[in-house]
């Protein structure tokens, strides 16, 4: 008698957990498919960035080389007006 008795609540102990676990494991899911949805967003801003960045360096850059010559040529000139002060 004692022994049906404890596989019976056994039983029921063990149909109980069921529910729960699958309580459990579903809201583990959607804490996943919440942080999955927030990484893909963050990624999503950053190739924003990273584009409009790539962007301005494309722009920027040719004239970067183009200030560069204008300077050497002003350290030239001034090079040169220097020399023609004192020689």
């Amino acid at each position: 008698m004692f022994a049906l008795m404890l596989v019976l609540i056994l039983t029921w102990l063990g149909l109980a957990c069921w529910p729960v676990c699958f309580w459990w494991m579903h809201r583990i899911s959607a804490r996943q498919n919440s942080l999955l949805k927030e990484l893909h967003e963050m990624a999503t801003r950053i190739e924003r960035v990273s584009k409009a960045e790539h962007d301005l360096i494309q722009e920027v850059h040719p004239k970067v080389s183009e200030i560069k010559d204008r300077v050497e040529n002003v350290q030239q000139a001034v090079a040169t007006d220097r020399k023609e002060k004192n020689g």
